[in-house]
């Protein structure tokens, strides 16, 4: 399954910015992958830290295939020591454990996440260890599918913006206006500085400052 988007948010888009509005018509239709299952994905985002994608589906593939089904039920019947055997640290698999002793004992309220406010669910998602707002806002993109996020943390998303507006740095108040100019479509935004960012156009730089040998003593 897809981040699904359309017509709607590409038009409005290309009305409030020429230069996005060139991106979208170079790159065309992104297709991003989507876990609807919000327990599934706050795991996915803790294996997946400072790792590869591809390391992260290699211990995902793992932990299904000797638990059967990925749950909290699932997860408590193994001690962390098992866990870790799936490839993961020590210290992620004390998050995992936390995290499914909360969702079952009704500590941590899954179904209520998803009746939230953006700013609520990320409140609660990082509440979680092991789970940091910049995770909480990916969870609500790429899990929850919510059309409104734009994070300031992501370093990509930064660079995006650099490279199609030629910009030398990114502050919070310049980036809280690009916010404002794709709400409420800034996930869609998102996807297309990410995009950019991974160089689906080679034409486009990166205009940060370089770092000299000084400065970086």
């Amino acid at each position: 399954m897809y981040f699904e988007y359309g017509e709607n948010e590409i038009l409005y888009l290309k009305s409030k910015d020429r230069k996005l509005a060139e991106v979208i018509e170079k790159i065309g239709l992104i297709k991003r992958e989507t876990d609807t299952d919000l327990f599934s994905s706050v795991i996915h985002h803790i294996i997946g830290q400072q790792i590869s994608t591809k390391a992260q589906a290699t211990i995902w593939q793992r932990m299904q295939k000797d638990l059967t089904e990925v749950n909290a039920e699932t997860i408590l019947s193994v001690d962390i020591s098992k866990l870790q055997s799936y490839g993961m640290t020590f210290r992620k698999a004390e998050y995992i454990t936390d995290f499914s002793e909360k969702v079952h004992s009704d500590a941590f309220n899954l179904d209520a996440v998803w009746q939230m406010t953006d700013e609520e669910a990320i409140r609660e998602l990082s509440s979680l260890k092991g789970i940091g707002i910049w995770t909480a806002e990916m969870i609500l993109l790429f899990c929850m599918q919510r059309p409104n996020i734009f994070s300031y943390d992501d370093l990509a998303i930064q660079r995006g913006l650099r490279m199609v507006y030629h910009h030398r740095n990114i502050d919070r108040k310049l980036f809280e206006k690009y916010r404002r100019r794709f709400s409420p479509y800034c996930s869609v935004a998102s996807l297309y500085l990410w995009a950019v960012a991974g160089g689906a156009i080679p034409e486009m730089k990166d205009y940060k400052p370089k770092t000299t040998k000084k400065e970086k003593k």
